[in-house]
């Protein structure tokens, strides 16, 4: 059997994170259940991640970073319209394929909120952080459109809220959402 390098148990720790947080949230999810569904003890994981926060937040990162990739990879060669009809499939394809990505997301914006009523600002440094980057990116390829992207953002966030509250395909709420 070969043996996983650091990076690589690294890799497998962010992955089992994003599903383990997306169905717990931070505050409901053990770091024991993260290594255990990497096959690693905890004192690796604390070898890799200097505590839970770490591992929620390169969680969160990587989260970000796929729906970015995502987004780019539908808009590739595409503008205006083009762009944002792409974009707005390759996402709702994602999270219906990979519902965790949608529920890491969700789990990234209660933590905030949580984390910072208790006085704790990093999470949400990070995360804003992430956002930012998520929306210059969309801002770039819908050229530059502040309206468009605002309203493409808009949009998404209501797909995601109907989504993760699972409003069946066909119900009247989604009447208008996709036009």
């Amino acid at each position: 059997m070969v043996r996983m390098s650091a990076e690589e148990r690294r890799e497998s720790v962010v992955r089992a994170a994003m599903s383990e947080f997306a169905r717990g949230g931070y505050y409901g999810t053990s770091t024991e259940a993260i290594a255990k569904r990497v096959g690693v003890s905890q004192p690796y994981l604390f070898r890799l991640f200097p505590g839970k926060q770490a591992i929620f937040l390169a969680a969160a990162e990587r989260c970000i970073e796929d729906t970015v990739r995502t987004f780019e990879e539908a808009a590739e060669g595409l503008e205006g319209d083009a762009a944002l009809q792409a974009m707005g499939h390759a996402y709702a394809e994602v999270i219906a394929e990979r519902p965790e990505r949608l529920l890491m997301q969700m789990q990234m914006y209660l933590t905030v909120g949580a984390a910072e009523e208790a006085g704790d600002r990093e999470f949400g440094e990070v995360v804003r952080a992430g956002w930012m980057r998520l929306w210059d990116t969309v801002h770039a390829l819908l050229g530059g459109d502040g309206a468009d992207t605002t309203a493409f953002m808009a949009k998404g966030m209501l797909i995601n809220s109907l989504t993760a509250m699972r409003f069946p395909p066909g119900h009247r709420i989604w009447e208008g959402v996709y036009a």
